[in-house]
């Protein structure tokens, strides 16, 4: 029997599921939201049934799903890979006014609830959604130490891997898998060649601002194709776009987004980046370690709090703003060295916008304070920025 780590959003499903009918979880494929659905609804008070759209038995016996569900409405039904039936949603909008009872349905799908939505009836007011990102570092159990999670990603089959190699070649298929199949099953109609060259170049361009010109001259497609595609990869939780921070200053702000690999571990695999001291050579290394900081802070970013970047054109420049109401209230930069500075610009971006706590995201072991009031963290103490 597999062990079950405890994920962080566990104790939210399991709260949201006592106030709505349907919960909503999603995130890539392979992420483990069928492992955490399962363990979530043992938790509750009732049985549970389990379907999985990607089985013929399953997507059969849903082709008539009124009376089969009627059946089970006292139990938990988990339906697995959701957006694959969407004339679903109306027939479970009309059981769940028919018997609205908290924790009925939770449905897992592979794609943004605006992606589901696009090709499905709306549960508005019924059901509200949570995503599944990779493993936080905070979540991982002892054993497992932050360079491993950085090189491996977040992904449970990757990270929990026997040996590296075994974990690329797991990354390997993952890749294959959504080019050949998944985004297709998705929507998304185009060749797979092409979409891996273009999430190749995203790889590349990681941590930098979205250029959609520069990647259709270099694809030979149009820039609308060219963002269709790359709308698709975020809606697929492939790829993160971190927008710029804009403020009513009066100043040349740049108002392109930047853009990076979600999960670190993939993003290493499209730069086939093999081992540890592979990555400490490469010349991505600053950019991935931007990458990995980000999704650790997003990963505990709490409700109300958005995460931008700050960057005029005269020079001012924080790689992480973090607000709360939209009111600007920290600032943090990221720097891959064991004697990390922030630059001039950095104390710009802090009289622009007033924040108050100031953060250098650095490979330390332990927190220190740096000069001009900027505190020195770990990626393990990201958690405290919130505390």
């Amino acid at each position: 029997m597999e062990t079950y780590i405890q994920r962080q959003v566990e104790s939210e499903v399991i709260r949201l599921a006592s106030k709505f009918p349907a919960i909503g979880i999603v995130g890539p494929r392979q992420i483990g939201k069928t492992t955490l659905a399962k363990h979530v609804s043992s938790q509750l008070t009732k049985n549970s049934s389990y379907f999985d759209l990607e089985y013929p038995e399953d997507w059969a016996a849903l082709q008539e799903p009124v009376r089969l569900l009627e059946r089970m409405q006292d139990e938990v039904v988990i339906i697995d890979e959701v957006q694959r039936l969407p004339t679903l949603f109306p027939v479970l909008r009309a059981l769940i006014d028919r018997h609205r009872v908290p924790g009925r349905f939770i449905l897992l799908g592979s794609a943004s609830p605006e992606l589901i939505r696009q090709s499905s009836e709306s549960l508005a007011g019924r059901i509200v959604y949570l995503e599944l990102t990779p493993f936080a570092l905070s979540e991982l159990p002892n054993g497992i130490d932050w360079e491993m999670h950085w090189l491996r990603g977040g992904f449970p089959e990757s990270l929990l891997a026997s040996d590296d190699q075994s974990s690329s070649e797991w990354r390997i298929s993952f890749i294959r898998s959504y080019l050949e199949r998944d985004l297709q099953l998705l929507g998304l109609n185009a060749d797979p060649v092409l979409l891996r060259r273009l999430w190749t170049m995203l790889a590349h361009l990681n941590g930098q601002l979205l250029n959609k010109q520069t990647l259709s001259g270099s694809l030979g497609i149009s820039t609308s194709i060219v963002g269709r595609y790359i709308d698709f990869f975020e809606s697929a939780f492939l790829i993160t776009r971190l927008q710029p921070f804009v403020p009513n200053l009066g100043k040349r702000l740049v108002k392109s987004p930047k853009v990076y690999i979600k999960d670190t571990g993939i993003l290493h695999q499209l730069l086939n980046i093999q081992s540890f001291q592979g990555l400490l050579s490469h010349p991505g290394l600053g950019a991935s370690w931007e990458s990995y900081v980000l999704h650790q802070i997003l990963a505990h970013l709490p409700f109300g709090y958005e995460m931008y970047f700050y960057r005029t054109h005269e020079g001012a420049e924080a790689d992480m703003v973090i607000t709360n109401g939209g009111v600007p209230q920290m600032l943090v930069e990221v720097k891959f060295s064991t004697t990390p500075q922030v630059s001039k610009g950095f104390f710009n971006v802090q009289a622009d916008l007033g924040t108050k706590s100031h953060y250098l995201i650095a490979p330390v072991t332990r927190s220190f304070p740096g000069k001009n009031g900027i505190e020195v963290l770990g990626v393990q103490d990201i958690p405290n920025m919130f505390k």
